[in-house]
């Protein structure tokens, strides 16, 4: 067999690098899943603490996993004495310790013909390039708002920037409207850094990824699509959840926190179509003692049925008075939950999120409406894009002290479960959920993307 023939049988083999945290790292397994479904092999590669941490279900994903060491291997970013010190650290020994992997691969006779990583973890791809790879930088978060943060970057918005921001592709932003990296810069700096230094090294990228849907985005992707060789490629959610066309994918492998499923099912089973809020703040969120009260009254004072996922660590921030009167009466408060099941079921008639963007197109695929509640980083533009230009939900309003007052909630929700405005947005909401659905199918705008990728990948080999 001569080595053109060896070739065409030969299966790609990509690394898929992440960022340890749990709306970075779902969005590239789900694509890792998506590869392995077209003949390639993947490799998916986290930190050592991140994996060890973890409730990982290893045997619903059927890539390969391996670990680096982020240097601290024990405690992961909490250990560190800084962020600044855990991404100076993490890029020092990750380098390292990736190149040790690749050497390991390569030694036991398998070949890597691409490393995809995360778009924050540009060292990868100086590391890749040591070896004669070709990398793909990978967007978890919105092309809006990369748009915005590659204008930073660029010069073409100012830190502070002024009382409005203008970006291609979008409509003209309010500044509290643009991610808090960029309108409030001074309590990040490392990690606004790291957001708008995503484009330092992407034009020797060879692909460019994006964790979204050409429709979704249509005018931004188009512009971004002059600069970078870019494939769109969402939503990265389980199939079952979207398309159906992988059978066995039903669920994210990795779940930072136990999930209370069938306590969650049981509750939801017994209610009414449409008469549940689903209220969920995500991993990272932390509410103030305040914040969390109000929130808790203004269930209460909606009188609805709702769906509550308090972390552990913010529990003792519930009202007690609350705790016992309303929960037994109206509602469900776990811990954590699968949050697709929940937004799937029939009961939900309504998600009030922080809008981090992997929920964001959760609800987005199930058809829900969303109340809006952004905390920070991404979360104000896709807050943003969520009222204006998708037309999927209402926006909560703060206060001078960036609290949002129990009336304020109490009226969104009721405004998406009762009002008129309420039917335009679950109109909208299924004409998304169709759309997405569409373009993950079999030759849809994301299908297309990916099998044009594999394409390349296989040429390659």
């Amino acid at each position: 067999m001569n080595k053109q023939d060896h070739n065409i049988n030969k299966r790609p083999h990509v690394l898929v690098i992440t960022f340890p945290a749990q709306g970075h790292i779902n969005p590239l397994i789900q694509f890792s899943k998506r590869l392995t479904s077209e003949g390639v092999k993947t490799t998916l590669v986290t930190t050592i603490f991140f994996l060890n941490s973890n409730f990982a279900n290893k045997t619903n994903t059927s890539s390969e996993i391996e670990a680096i060491s982020d240097g601290f291997d024990e405690g992961g970013l909490a250990s560190a004495d800084s962020p600044e010190s855990y991404i100076k650290t993490f890029r020092e020994v990750g380098s390292r310790s990736l190149a040790e992997l690749i050497k390991k691969v390569q030694s036991e006779g398998t070949t890597i013909d691409a490393i995809i990583y995360d778009s924050m973890m540009t060292w990868v791809l100086d590391v890749a390039k040591e070896f004669g790879i070709d990398g793909a930088s990978f967007f978890t978060q919105a092309c809006s708002v990369n748009m915005v943060y590659y204008h930073v970057y660029k010069g073409l918005i100012c830190l502070p920037p002024g009382p409005t921001v203008s970006v291609p592709g979008l409509p003209q932003l309010q500044r509290w409207e643009t991610p808090s990296f960029v309108h409030n810069y001074g309590p990040y700096p490392t990690w606004s850094e790291m957001m708008f230094n995503q484009f330092v090294n992407i034009d020797n990228a060879r692909w460019v990824f994006a964790n979204s849907f050409f429709q979704l985005e249509k005018e931004v992707i188009e512009w971004m699509r002059k600069m970078w060789k870019l494939k769109v490629i969402g939503p990265t959610i389980p199939s079952m959840y979207l398309d159906k066309r992988l059978e066995d994918d039903t669920d994210y492998v990795f779940n930072i926190f136990k999930p209370y499923l069938n306590e969650c099912m049981n509750w939801l089973n017994v209610k009414p179509k449409k008469s549940v809020v689903y209220v969920s703040f995500g991993s990272l969120a932390q509410l103030e003692s305040e914040q969390v009260e109000e929130i808790a009254w203004g269930l209460s004072d909606s009188n609805v049925n709702f769906l509550w996922v308090v972390r552990d660590e913010e529990k003792a921030k519930l009202p007690k008075e609350f705790l016992d009167t309303k929960i037994p009466e109206k509602g469900l408060v776990v811990t954590w939950c699968k949050q697709l099941d929940v937004l799937a079921h029939e009961s939900i008639g309504c998600f009030v999120t922080h809008c981090g963007f992997n929920s964001t197109l959760e609800a987005i695929s199930q058809g829900v409406p969303i109340v809006a509640m952004p905390q920070w980083t991404d979360q104000p533009t896709n807050a943003k894009c969520i009222e204006d230009i998708w037309g999927v939900g209402i926006r909560v309003k703060v206060n001078e002290n960036d609290i949002v007052r129990r009336g304020n909630l109490t009226s969104c929700i009721k405004r998406i479960m009762e009002d008129e405005r309420g039917v335009a947005i679950r109109k909208n909401a299924e004409k998304w959920r169709s759309l997405a659905k569409l373009a993950a199918d079999e030759g849809g705008s994301s299908d297309k993307d990916i099998d044009e990728f594999v394409r390349e990948l296989k040429h390659k080999c």
